[in-house]
């Protein structure tokens, strides 16, 4: 800890009043409108980190209330957690995220995000068809899985993956 600084549940404080250079679990809660739960939930998958004080009480860089920002709008946009995940490692750790940061992280996350809207525009498609047409039957149905030729390629619908 630096001269001038006084140790306060594991927070350094400046004698002159500074900000916080470490938050508590509930701060972070708190300021990114997250909750605890939640917050213990992304640190045991890895998508932030915290130190421990004398006490074992989590203590967090400020930097995490942009990692949980950004973790916030990938997950409103259907981004999977292991997906999250990787790109937050290729921000610089202990650092807020730049402008020039989020900027890789939303180029990246814009090919996947046109690959889902593909996706769903051919499965809405595709159920129109088989609902306009209300036979189901299996020989013109393109969700058809005649033989469950497909079964071994994984559960679900595999003609509508692509």
């Amino acid at each position: 800890m630096g001269a001038g600084a006084v140790e306060n549940g594991g927070a350094s404080v400046s004698k002159t009043g500074g900000k916080r250079q470490r938050l508590s679990v509930g701060e972070v809660a708190a300021r990114s409108g997250v909750a605890v739960s939640t917050l213990h939930f992304y640190e045991a998958k890895g998508l932030i980190s915290s130190e421990r004080n004398a006490g074992n009480q989590r203590r967090y860089s400020r930097d995490v209330l942009r990692r949980v920002a950004i973790i916030k709008v990938a997950q409103r946009t259907g981004m999977p957690l292991s997906s999250i995940r990787r790109a937050l490692l290729t921000l610089p750790e202990g650092q807020r995220a730049t402008a020039a940061d989020w900027g890789r992280l939303s180029a990246h996350w814009r090919d996947e995000l046109d690959a889902r809207i593909a996706g769903l525009v051919q499965l809405r498609d595709q159920l129109d068809h088989c609902i306009g047409c209300g036979c189901l039957s299996l020989g013109d149905c393109p969700l058809r899985n005649p033989e469950d030729a497909l079964g071994e390629q994984g559960p679900g619908a595999q003609l509508l993956e692509h």
